[in-house]
C-alpha cells in the first residue's frame, strides 16, 4: 500500500497535470506518476494475464529474424499470416487505463516492429519473386483486415469548440484519422478538417484564431444576465466565412480526408442520411452542415445544394428539408464501419445530455457487467416506447414527433473504444446556443486540447499500423470528378 505521504504526491501531480499548459508539461507529470505509482515497472514487465505476451514475443522475434536474414519472402508470409489490431488480446482498454502514460513496452515494440517492416516491404524494389501486384494484393488485404480509425465528433451547441481542442492535439500529434464523422456543432469541426490541407490546418486551428466574423461585435456587447442567443443568420455567415464553397467530393480530392456529416429528416418515414464523398459526391458540404446544425424548432429545416452535371448549383432532393443530425445518429458507428471499414473509434464526446449519461454510469457502484445489461434494458425499454407513440399518437403528430424524438436521443450509444470528455460536469443551459465570447471559446479550445492528453498514448498505439496502411495506399488524388462534368454549349 501506498504511504500517506507518497498518496500526496501523487495528487500533487494528478493536480499538476489537471492544469498543465502544454503537453511536454503533461508528460512530464505523467511520467513521474508512473514511476511513484510503481506503473513504470509494470509497462517494462512483459508477462501479464490481461494479454497473450508470449504470442507477441514470439511474432516480434520472427519478424526481426526474416528482416535480418533479409528473407524477403519469408517476412511477407509472415506478415501475411494476419496483421490485427487485438493482436493477443493487447487492444485490450485495460491495458491503456493502469499507467498514466501509454502501456506494456512489448505492445509498443510489436506495433513499431510491424511499422517498420510495412515500410520495409513497400520500398523494396520489383522482382519476379515479389511483383507489384503481389505488393498491392497484400496491402489492400491488410488493411481490409487491420481496419481503420474514425473520429466521431459529438453534436454539442456552442460547446463545440471543445472538439477544435482535440483536433488541434491529434494534429499536432499527427494521429488524426483520415475518417472523420460530424454532427450538429460537430460537423463544423469535420467540414474544416475536410475543406482545409495540412499547409492549411495549422492556422485555422490555432486558439486565438477568430473564425466567427461577428466575433468582436459579441466580445464588444455590453454583459446582460441573459445571453443572446445563435440565430440561423448568424450560424450562415459564420459557415459562410470558413467552410470554402466545395462538394464532398473536391473536398475529398483536396485533402484526402474522408468526412461525413450526419443530418436527419424534417419529415416523417424518413431515414437519417450521411452525407460523404461515396453516398453524395456532389452535395456541397457547406449546406450538410447547415442541416446538421438546424436544432429542430430553434433553427429553421434546411435544403441541401448540390452541383449538377454541368457544376452549377442546384437543389438537392428540393421536395426534402432536413435538421440536426445529433438527433437521429450522434455518432454514426455502424455506418463508417460499411463504408470505410472503421473498427476502431475515437470519440469526441462534449454534447451535455451525452456527458451526463457518461458520467452518470461511472458513478454507479455496480459491475461493468451489470452496466451493460442496464445499458441494453434501457434501449429496449425506449425502442418499445417509441414504437407506442408512433401507434397512439398519430393524431397529435407534433406530439408524437417529439416523443420519437426523444426516444431516439436518448437509446443512442455515445461512446466509443477512446472516449475523449471534457471535465466540467455542470453548463450553463445559456451557453448551449449562445453566443459565446473569445475567453469563452478559447477555454474551450483548451480544455479540449488537455482532455486529449490522457487519451494521446492510446490513440498512436491503437491506430499507428492503420495509418501506415493508410499511407501506403493513398489513392485519393486519382479520384477526379471534375471529368464527368459537361459543358453547356
Amino acid at each position: 500500500m501506498l504511504s500517506i505521504t507518497s498518496s500526496f504526491s501523487l495528487t500533487r501531480l494528478e493536480r499538476k497535470m489537471r492544469h498543465a499548459d502544454n503537453y511536454a508539461d503533461w508528460k512530464n507529470a505523467a511520467l513521474e506518476h508512473d514511476a511513484k505509482s510503481g506503473f513504470e515497472a509494470w509497462k517494462s514487465k512483459e508477462e501479464s494475464k490481461s494479454y497473450d505476451y508470449v504470442n507477441i514475443r514470439t511474432r516480434i522475434d520472427a519478424l526481426k529474424e526474416y528482416r535480418r536474414q533479409e528473407d524477403d519472402i519469408g517476412l511477407l508470409f509472415a506478415l501475411n499470416e494476419g496483421i490485427h489490431g487485438n493482436q493477443g488480446g493487447m487492444g485490450k482498454s485495460i491495458l491503456y487505463e493502469k499507467a498514466k502514460l501509454g502501456t506494456k513496452h512489448l505492445i509498443e515494440e510489436y506495433v513499431d516492429e510491424i511499422v517498420s517492416a510495412l515500410d520495409y516491404i513497400s520500398t523494396i524494389p520489383e522482382s519476379s519473386e515479389i511483383t507489384k501486384e503481389d505488393k498491392l494484393d497484400f496491402f489492400e488485404r491488410a488493411s481490409h483486415c487491420f481496419g481503420r480509425s474514425a473520429l466521431m465528433l459529438s453534436g454539442a451547441g456552442s460547446l463545440g469548440h471543445f472538439h477544435r481542442g482535440v483536433i488541434k492535439t491529434l494534429f499536432e500529434h499527427k494521429v488524426l484519422p483520415t475518417v472523420i464523422s460530424g454532427s450538429s456543432a460537430g460537423a463544423i469541426s469535420a467540414a474544416i478538417l475536410g475543406t482545409y490541407s495540412d499547409d492549411e490546418l495549422p492556422c485555422v486551428l490555432q486558439g486565438n484564431k477568430v473564425l466567427d466574423p461577428l466575433q468582436i461585435e459579441i466580445d464588444n456587447r455590453p454583459k446582460s444576465l441573459i445571453r443572446r442567443q445563435s440565430d440561423s443568420a448568424s450560424l450562415k455567415i459564420m459557415l459562410d466565412a470558413i467552410i470554402p464553397d466545395m462538394t464532398f467530393q473536391e473536398a475529398y480530392e483536396k485533402t484526402g480526408r474522408m468526412i461525413s456529416i450526419t443530418i436527419a429528416p424534417a419529415e416523417e418515414h424518413q431515414t437519417s442520411r450521411l452525407m460523404n464523398a461515396i453516398t453524395s459526391p456532389n452535395v456541397y458540404v457547406r449546406t450538410a452542415v447547415m442541416a446538421s446544425c438546424a436544432v429542430p424548432g430553434v433553427y429553421p429545416p434546411v435544403m441541401l445544394m448540390a452541383k449538377n452535371v454541368y457544376g452549377e448549383a442546384q437543389p438537392h432532393l428540393p421536395e426534402r428539408r432536413w435538421v440536426d443530425g445529433a438527433v437521429t445518429d450522434d455518432l454514426p458507428a455502424k455506418r463508417l464501419a460499411r463504408l470505410y471499414g472503421v473498427n476502431h473509434y475515437i470519440v469526441s464526446q462534449a454534447n451535455p445530455l451525452a456527458l451526463a449519461i457518461i458520467k452518470g454510469e461511472q458513478y454507479m457502484p455496480v459491475s461493468e457487467g451489470a452496466k451493460k445489461v442496464l445499458r441494453l434494458s434501457t434501449h429496449e425499454i425506449l425502442k418499445s416506447g417509441e414504437k407506442f407513440s408512433r401507434r397512439f399518437l398519430r393524431k397529435i403528430p407534433d406530439v408524437g414527433k417529439t416523443m420519437s424524438m426523444f426516444y431516439s436521443v436518448m437509446a443512442q450509444d455515445y461512446k466509443g473504444d477512446v472516449n475523449i470528455v471534457p471535465h466540467f460536469n455542470f453548463v450553463d443551459p445559456q451557453k448551449l446556443l449562445g453566443q459565446l465570447t473569445s475567453a469563452e471559446i478559447d477555454e474551450l479550445v483548451v480544455e479540449g486540447e488537455r482532455s486529449t492528453w490522457p487519451q494521446l498514448e492510446q490513440i498512436k498505439i491503437c491506430s499507428k499500423i492503420g495509418h501506415k496502411l493508410d499511407e501506403i495506399l493513398d489513392h485519393h488524388l486519382e479520384h477526379n470528378i471534375q471529368r464527368f462534368y459537361k459543358t453547356r454549349r
